[in-house]
């Protein structure tokens, strides 16, 4: 049975899915971007990149688990030449164990993001 995951700490969904489904022990987390009190962040991709794991984090928070549950992100970028700063930002949410990832380059995110993280974790 899947139990919706909704977190009052990160943005609401601008479309017709949740922030998170668990079944099981897994969560999948759904695509997350810059949304911070209803305005985007995108002063830096550095910034913009942090928010999006703060918002991660919070979806994550909600269903009990830590960034050290993920097993499994997908990132998906506007300009892979961003990819070394959104890189850096991401590594720094993983002290160890990094999980699998892949990250692609997109004509266009939702909002006009520049960076969307989604994943999959495990209790």
């Amino acid at each position: 049975m899947k139990k919706v995951v909704f977190s009052q700490q990160a943005p609401a969904p601008i479309g017709p899915y949740s922030q998170a489904i668990l079944v099981g022990n897994m969560l999948f987390v759904s695509g997350q971007i810059a949304l911070k009190d209803g305005q985007m962040i995108q002063d830096s991709i550095e910034n913009e990149t942090h928010q999006v794991m703060k918002n991660v984090g919070a979806v994550l928070e909600a269903a009990e688990m830590s960034f050290a549950n993920i097993v499994k992100t997908s990132i998906f970028v506007k300009d892979l030449n961003n990819f070394q700063k959104i890189n850096e930002v991401y590594g720094s949410y993983f002290a160890e164990n990094p999980p699998a990832r892949e990250t692609v380059e997109v004509s266009r995110l939702p909002k006009d993001a520049n960076v969307e993280i989604s994943c999959i974790a495990i209790k």
